[in-house]
């Protein structure tokens, strides 16, 4: 897809290192910015929450605009001459993100490195996102680096699998990286990943088997990464779906970024 890589823009430290991160994504994509700002707008202004100085929302559209500007910035340290657009939406901002994953060609969100699962905030935006997205979706946490290995959690054989070890070959050729792949020995998809290294010759392929406690190993295993993979079946909920114990295991504890890949859509 030739879709933008969307970015949900926001006034954290997190949000503002995806916006770096997605910028340096667009520009080696080929593809624009487009920095999204949600705001859940009352339909009635004397609903609770608004307050009584700012009734009409000029504070809350100035506070928007304020965000937006500082986001270009950032991500013009990174990338000069990308095209960026940027865009106030009206909704909760995991709805909002959701719908505009539609047309991205990725999805960007900060990602807490704290929070209820020690990791990955569920019920969060980037917890939305990652279920229902329907493009890949990158949650910037931890470490940002270029450079070490592309991680792929790979222990089972479902649609979602496979998409995850497509986007993780792509990714270890794109940024010239070893490709570690985490597995549990199971039911793999071992004949995907011998046709993605037909496909894919030049990618150094490590296989890590995993056996018993999967947490302290794919910490391990992860700490030195600049991007792990896991899949996650559309449609439905995360905690439930994730591409088996390793997915979990990267996406709640991983101390780099994580990118989850949904299957692909079939062609109409």
């Amino acid at each position: 897809m030739n879709g933008p890589v969307v970015v949900g823009v926001g006034a954290s430290p997190s949000s503002l290192a995806a916006v770096e991160t997605a910028a340096w994504e667009a520009e080696r994509r080929g593809v624009g910015l487009r920095l999204a700002h949600a705001v859940a707008w009352p339909s009635d202004p004397v609903a609770p929450g608004v307050p009584p100085w700012d009734p009409d929302g000029a504070g809350l559209r100035a506070s928007a605009g304020g965000a937006l500007a500082e986001a270009e910035r950032h991500a013009r340290r990174v990338a000069p001459e990308l095209p960026i657009t940027s865009e106030v939406l009206v909704g909760e901002p995991g709805t909002v993100l959701q719908s505009q994953s539609r047309a991205a060609s990725l999805t960007v969100v900060g990602g807490r490195r704290q929070g209820r699962f020690g990791g990955l905030p569920f019920g969060s935006v980037a917890g939305l996102l990652t279920a229902r997205g329907r493009c890949p979706v990158l949650v910037v946490r931890g470490r940002t680096g270029r450079s070490g290995p592309v991680v792929l959690a790979s222990d089972d054989a479902s649609p979602a699998a496979r998409a995850a070890a497509e986007f993780a070959f792509a990714e270890a050729a794109q940024r010239a990286a070893e490709l570690v792949v985490l597995h549990t020995g199971g039911d793999g998809p071992d004949g995907v990943l011998t046709e993605l290294r037909r496909r894919y010759p030049d990618v150094v392929v490590r296989h890590r088997r995993i056996r018993g406690r999967s947490r302290p190993v794919v910490v391990g295993a992860s700490a030195g990464a600049q991007l792990a993979v896991v899949g996650v079946p559309t449609h439905t909920g995360l905690t439930d779906t994730l591409t088996g114990s390793l997915g979990r295991a990267l996406l709640h504890h991983a101390p780099c970024t994580v990118a989850v890949v949904p299957p692909a859509t079939p062609k109409s």
